[in-house]
């Protein structure tokens, strides 16, 4: 069953009605497929088969998980808990704290693997990857439950990064097959006596490394793996350290679709470590890489300082702002702000920071953010009603503390939140207030610095070049968005400095971007290459090009 497109028909009168999740009318024989633009208006059957998965992964909290190499499962002589940031008493499980010697196998295995793999005509590897798409959204509510026990994600955020994942490997498969494999027969050299036969051939690096981040364990893993894999690479998986469960059901996803031994491996273990001795390994041929700015450029600068350039992917982080116009729908622009701004605890890149509005409706706009905000509810996510979870770590929880802190000694206006959860219900978890900030002088550091909690700056400003002046005035250029009229609609697209925009959106103002919708990547210091996953370039910077010329006497 395609549990992405989730065929399940449903009344909306059985939904209850919240505004930030504001169902959407549909008839009885409409089908529903999850995204982040839809997760608002979920079929009453969802909820119930998330309940029940969610009551199996917890029957089996505090098991042992080993790693992947070359097809078999591969244990350390070190362990490391996975806690879950709801509460740090529940052992979600034990996984290996692996080695450079792991990291040295891994490679060996992917490398001794690529040869057969890139061998393979495309359909055959398209057709097993495909597999493990479908396998993934068999596992859906699996993969949903145990994602918002690691990560802290509310059930749909959680249940649309699993679904996303097989989205991104089923699209990367989709544009090698439009694209014939991406061989492309060129122009014929007018020369006398001879036939020449020119072709454009794209073929894989070899071994890929993919560096996942926490905060999209499921689709930030499998999206770059499936694309690599796709265009016949190798790839090596190193999920992030906070993650590393949602990551080995995605490598067991596609162990069991049939990929042969060493074409996916999964290892485990810290960054300084294991990760940096899978950066160094002279045999990686790619790397993949998603998280903070500082650690990006570091994996770039090391990996370039080779004998020669190899490719690295770079997602890196985003300053994103939302522009209000005094003709926007006060409506959809608080809803988009509210749900972009505390999504998954304002921890995603995407996440809007920064939100700057024409004086004319500062303080209607404000009113209703504040409103909706408030009716946000906050505590354990697995719950049904809870919008936000605790952030993923003390790091983070410290990190909410700490800019807090720095805006009170600013004179900062706390509008709501502003503080750490400590009562009963969260004193074992992470918990932080959404926070809604005024009054910030708009040259605070904090304006232009990523903070990665639920805290979010709103400026008034006189005009929306100004808006624009201040919306452009950082390094990222991830995400942005805007609210007015459709003529400033076109104005905005043409002047922001960013990747992925959007306009007059209630689902979210700079978050929700999808595969085939919304291809999500950024510019300036917000990505490398500038092609945006989940798109039409995407899975062509896992290949490099060759030009073949054959010449035969005529």
């Amino acid at each position: 069953m395609d549990i992405c497109l989730l065929t399940l028909s449903y009344r909306s009168d059985i939904l209850i009605r919240r505004e930030i999740f504001q169902e959407l009318p549909m008839t009885d024989n409409q089908k529903f497929k999850l995204t982040y633009a839809t997760m608002f208006n979920p079929p009453e059957e969802l909820h119930q088969r998330y309940e029940a998965a969610l009551a199996d992964v917890k029957a089996n909290l505090g098991r042992e998980h080993a790693m992947i190499i070359n097809g078999q499962d591969r244990k350390a002589a070190e362990k490391f808990e996975d806690k879950s940031p709801i509460n740090t008493d529940w052992v979600l499980g034990v996984f290996q704290q692996g080695d450079a010697h792991d990291a040295a196998d891994a490679v060996a295995a992917a490398k001794a693997a690529f040869p057969a793999w890139s061998g393979h005509p495309y359909q055959e590897r398209l057709a097993l990857l495909r597999k493990a798409a479908d396998l993934i959204d068999e596992r859906i509510f699996e993969f949903g439950a145990v994602i918002s026990l690691e990560v802290g994600k509310n059930r749909m955020e959680a249940l649309g990064d699993a679904a996303e994942a097989a989205d991104l490997i089923r699209y990367a498969c989709d544009q090698v097959n439009l694209n014939d494999g991406f061989v492309k027969k060129m122009g014929e050299d007018p020369l006398q006596g001879y036939k020449a036969t020119n072709y454009s051939v794209l073929r894989p690096y070899g071994v890929w490394l993919v560096i996942s981040p926490f905060n999209f364990p499921a689709a930030l893993t499998g999206g770059p793996a499936g694309a690599a894999l796709a265009a016949g690479n190798t790839v090596v998986i190193k999920p992030a350290s906070d993650t590393p469960w949602t990551s080995r059901l995605l490598a067991e996803c596609f162990r069991d679709a049939g990929l042969p031994d060493g074409v996916v491996n999964y290892v485990t273990g810290p960054g300084k470590t294991l990760g940096q001795a899978l950066i160094e390994h002279p045999d990686v041929d790619g790397i993949t890489f998603t998280g903070s700015y500082p650690v990006g450029m570091g994996i770039y600068r090391n990996f370039a300082a080779r004998n020669y350039v190899r490719p690295v992917i770079l997602e890196l982080g985003g300053k994103n702002a939302a522009i209000v116009s005094k003709n926007a729908d006060i409506e959809e622009a608080a809803l988009g702000i509210v749900r972009s701004a505390f999504g998954l605890q304002g921890q995603k890149c995407s996440a809007c920071s920064r939100v700057f509005i024409e004086k004319d409706i500062y303080q209607k706009l404000l009113t209703r953010i504040l409103e909706l905000t408030n009716k946000l509810e906050i505590g354990d996510p697995t719950l049904r009603s809870v919008y936000l979870g605790p952030v993923v770590n003390r790091n983070s929880y410290q990190d909410y503390q700490s800019y807090i802190a720095e805006m009170q000694e600013a004179n900062v206006r706390f509008l709501t939140g502003g503080r750490i959860m400590t009562s009963d219900d969260f004193e074992k978890g992470y918990f932080c207030a959404p926070t809604i900030a005024a009054d910030l002088p708009l040259e605070h550091r904090l304006w232009k610095q990523e903070m990665f909690v639920p805290i979010t700056t709103l400026a008034q400003v006189d005009s929306l070049d100004e808006a624009m002046r201040l919306a452009n005035d950082v390094d990222y250029g991830l995400t942005a968005g805007f609210y007015g009229s459709l003529e400033e609609a076109k104005w905005f697209f043409e002047n922001i400095q960013s990747g992925v925009t959007y306009a007059n959106r209630p689902q979210g103002a700079t978050t929700g971007a999808w595969p085939g919708f919304q291809p999500f990547g950024g510019w300036k210091a917000s990505g490398s290459s500038g092609k945006n996953a989940g798109g039409l370039y995407y899975v062509q910077l896992y290949m490099h090009e060759q030009i073949q010329t054959l010449i035969q006497k005529a």
